[in-house]
């Protein structure tokens, strides 16, 4: 196969979104990985995730045609093709999806007619007519005799609702579906037929026709405006005009591939080649990873990060299976971000960077996770052998997989080569269990509590007038749209005093939670004697409606009811304050720290802001001082804050960053202070810069592997907090007797002075220990002499089996002490088994070592656990020096004396 002209999936996407261009269609720009607003979604799958309330009708747009080439990712939930990336020529975790879509315009005809033309025509992409199938829904004629213009009968196949059906959801539009599938000829293994086994014959598109609304009981009745939805894969599009029978081998993943090639030193063959499967997995992988990052999901234990976690690390095993060692993966980031330069463009987008350090850490990170895994694989291995079994049981595998955070595919590799195998059903048992357990904790269900649309009357609109420029935090004569009860369910026609429920007002001042901003939280009242707490403010999901929870204090309300409400002054006011700190202290840190800086999350309170960051180091003190000089030199110079509402276009001209997770319409509210801080942002903000008063920084840390999280006061909190500080200064300086200035000097005096005193008692406790002072009564060692180097006469040794048992508790020492205790007396007892005891601070720590020459017989891993439960608490370790943890000091002398006990049958045996 060959390319005589010229295609690159930079063609390829440019002819699609030019050619609906043509068609009446905007060209809209693809929405983040990270689904705005939408908290049923792990990931954006599809094109049309970000017009989800266009066609429901909850938004209007001023275009009715829109098309998009959209980021894509399926690695989680219900679309999930993780499994199967690296073994097809099609799957991936990341792709983008090409589509048009019209919101109640054109339909069947035009849908069709379009994606014929365009597939065919030697104007646009020009494949063979001959080489192409339609399918449509059953009982879909109308789609079949489009169709039937353009293809002969035979190629025109009929499937069911698993294929040719699409829904939102159980219940909304829906209806049937049309794909075009493209033969590739008998060279690519599979079914001459479209939804076949290989292949050969591939989906290229696929056209949704929104033509049902479908009700709770499954009954369907036509949509007055019908919609359609579409999307075409770019990367299987690319793949067939560039000659591949593998989206692999196309100039989207060739730099990727080539830098793994240098990395690996080893050669990819292309095609479908077995031995290339760890080359498709690292490229796919590196792209996905790069793009998550780069729309603000980091690695973590939970949700998307979690699925993030696990994409790097596949890729990181599979890097194994080239003989790759080292960290790798960060630098294949340029490779991506070159082939997919599209997304990278504009000042909005420095996730290149950020991608490339969190990369590298995690997989840092997972390097010390399987050095650890390892150990602890040979640990249960060891076990296992000493039960006499031949089998890693599942339960110790999820152990490992829970625990330690160690891959199964790892835990099977490591097994593999001791010659074990590992019991997988139970492991997936286990596995199924844990998920069972924590279903009720899913982050991506509607949150509980807040009315759903179907309880919401779609007449219920709220204007809001909490901008200072409108009615700030009072208003008067606010009309109840409705009520509705706390827990959910049919509206209701009032609330008495003492009862908690939702209320839809015509306008509010209230701030609904939403952009890192709380939510409001005031006052309502009305004649003749009516008051509510506002409990709390929520957008309804509908985008139209605020919602106030109320708790009634006195009197009774009702629909029509008017109402004066009220945002206490000062919270407001710190409110912004804060809010428009936020953006001066991100404008800030990307001068300080460089453009890469981005963020990642923030909370605007009253009483603080926090701000999480993107960054691949700490932040130095100095760094942090001179981002608090650049905010207050803001705050001082009072510049006037603007705030306008524009085209989103209009908004990109004027450099206005933009984030993650946030949901943006064709209209926009830009908060501008100028020459120092634009961005798109619906929150509450100062009217200058001089109402924020002062800037102070309470704290930076560390977040997560390359985030980082700051917190900050400003207004009358940043003065509250100089205050207090003042005071504890005052308070320290009185009790040392010496000036402000002085203190530093004095407490470094103290704490040499400390550290001195703990290394003498320390030392005088290890002496005390190893001088042999005489057993408790309730020592389970018996034999007993004077203090002496010859082993013989350490006091408390036993013999059992002819080798040396020294079990002791010892005075008060820290863990590290004691170790160093245990290995002088090991190193005296030259073969035998040292078990130790000690409480400081109330906790107990047991310790147990084994000298070289006994560890195939006896496990100080074992003893560690058998000893731990007596105490109350946990053990475990290597072979050859373990330790247990618990709370029960009352109980070490019975913990030492189950641990004689157990070595006494090891070595009996």
């Amino acid at each position: 196969m060959t390319n005589p002209d010229g295609w690159t999936s930079r063609k390829v996407r440019e002819t699609f979104l030019s050619y609906f261009e043509e068609k009446g269609h905007t060209r809209v720009a693809s929405s983040s990985l990270v689904p705005a607003e939408d908290p049923t979604l792990l990931f954006t799958n599809a094109g049309m995730n970000q017009f989800k309330d266009c066609f429901l009708g909850r938004e209007k747009r001023a275009y009715t045609r829109a098309t998009t080439s959209q980021k894509c990712v399926r690695a989680g939930g219900k679309h999930n093709d993780l499994d199967n990336v690296g073994y097809t020529s099609r799957h991936h975790t990341f792709f983008e999806m090409l589509g048009n879509f019209s919101f109640g315009d054109y339909f069947k005809k035009e849908a069709i007619d379009f994606a014929w033309e365009l597939v065919t025509s030697k104007k646009y992409y020009g494949l063979d007519a001959k080489r192409l199938w339609a399918t449509v829904y059953t009982d879909d004629d109308e789609a079949a005799a489009l169709w039937g213009k353009y293809l002969p009968q035979e190629r025109i196949a009929r499937f069911g609702e698993k294929d040719n059906f699409w829904s939102m959801g159980d219940t909304g539009p829906c209806g049937p579906c049309s794909e075009l599938h493209y033969d590739q000829g008998p060279s690519v293994p599979g079914d001459d037929r479209p939804n076949g086994a290989g292949d050969r014959v591939m989906e290229i598109w696929n056209l949704v026709f929104m033509q049902f609304d479908r009700d709770a009981s499954g009954k369907t009745t036509p949509l007055p405006k019908p919609s359609v939805d579409t999307g075409a894969g770019l990367e299987r599009i690319t793949a067939i005009l560039e000659g591949k029978n593998n989206n692999y081998d196309t100039d989207l993943f060739a730099g990727i591939i080539e830098a793994i090639e240098e990395i690996s030193g080893k050669r990819y063959l292309g095609g479908m080649a077995v031995e290339d499967a760890p080359f498709r997995v690292i490229a796919d992988h590196a792209r996905a990873a790069t793009m998550l990052i780069a729309d603000g999901v980091i690695p973590s234990n939970e949700g998307r990060g979690y699925v993030l976690r696990k994409i790097i690390r596949r890729a990181v095993r599979y890097g194994r299976r080239l003989g790759i060692v080292d960290p790798f993966l960060s630098r294949l980031v340029p490779g991506v971000t070159r082939s997919l330069e599209i997304f990278f463009e504009g000042k909005e987008r420095p996730g290149a960077t950020a991608s490339f350090g969190l990369i590298g850490e995690e997989e840092n990170r997972f390097a010390k996770t399987m050095s650890v895994g390892a150990d602890r694989i040979g640990e249960a291995i060891s076990e296992m052998r000493r039960r006499g079994e031949a089998l890693l049981s599942g339960e110790a595998a999820f152990r490992l997989y829970d625990t330690h955070g160690v891959p199964l595919e790892l835990i099977e590799e490591i097994s593999s080569d001791e010659g074990v195998r590992v019991d997988r059903v139970g492991f997936e048992k286990e596995l199924e269990a844990a998920r069972e357990r924590s279903k009720g904790g899913s982050k991506f269900e509607q949150e509980g509590g807040v009315p759903s649309d179907a309880q919401i009357d779609p007449a219920w609109v709220t204007e809001f007038r909490g901008y200072p420029e409108q009615d700030f935090v009072r208003l008067e004569g606010a009309k109840v749209l409705g009520l509705l009860p706390e827990k959910g369910g049919e509206r209701i026609d009032f609330l008495r005093k003492g009862e908690r429920g939702w209320c839809v007002l015509d306008r509010t001042v209230f701030y609904p939670e939403g952009g890192g901003q709380v939510a409001d939280r005031g006052a309502l009242s009305w004649a003749p004697d009516g008051a509510a707490e506002v409990m709390d403010t929520r957008r309804a999901p509908n985008g139209k409606s605020v919602l106030h929870l109320l708790r009634i204090t006195s009197g009774s309300l009702s629909p029509a009811q008017l109402v004066s409400m009220e945002v206490p002054e000062w919270t407001r006011r710190k409110t912004q304050a804060n809010h428009t700190g936020t953006h001066l202290l991100h404008a800030a840190l990307r001068r300080v720290l460089g453009e890469g800086v981005r963020q990642m999350g923030s909370l605007v309170a009253p009483d603080r802001l926090r701000f999480d960051y993107a960054a691949s180091r700490p932040t130095t003190p100095e760094e942090i001082r001179e981002i608090e000089r650049l905010v207050n030199e803001e705050v001082l110079r009072d510049r006037e804050v603007g705030k306008a509402v524009m085209s989103m276009e209009d908004a990109k001209t004027k450099g206005a960053l933009m984030f993650f997770g946030e949901k943006y319409g064709e209209r926009v509210r830009v908060v501008d202070v100028p020459g120092f801080s634009t961005e798109l942002c619906g929150g509450c903000h100062v009217g200058r810069t001089g109402e924020i008063g002062a800037f102070k920084v309470t704290s930076d840390k560390s977040l997560a592997a390359g985030v980082r999280r700051l917190e900050a006061v400003t207004s009358l909190n940043a003065v509250e907090r100089l205050q207090k500080d003042e005071e504890i200064l005052a308070n320290m300086a009185h009790a040392a007797n010496v000036a402000f200035d002085e203190l530093p000097a004095r407490f470094k005096e103290i704490q040499d002075l400390l550290r001195k005193k703990e290394k003498e008692v320390a030392s005088l406790k290890r002496d005390l220990a190893l001088a042999g002072a005489g057993p408790s009564e309730s020592s389970p060692s018996k034999k007993s002499s004077s203090s002496s180097s010859d082993p013989s006469e350490i006091e408390g040794i036993e013999e059992i089996a002819g080798f040396k048992v020294l079990a002791r508790r010892v005075p008060s020492l820290p863990t590290n002490e004691l170790r160093n205790l245990a290995d002088t007396f090991r190193s005296k007892l030259k073969s035998g088994v040292v078990l130790l005891g000690t409480e400081l601070d109330g906790k107990v720590t047991l310790l147990a070592a084994v000298t070289s020459d006994l560890v195939s017989r006896v496990s100080a891993h074992e003893l560690a656990q058998v000893m731990a439960p007596a105490v109350g608490g946990k053990g475990g370790g290597k072979p050859d020096l373990a330790q247990a943890g618990g709370k029960d000091a009352a109980q070490i002398e019975p913990a030492l004396a189950l641990g004689v006990a157990k070595v006494r049958e090891r070595l009996s045996s």
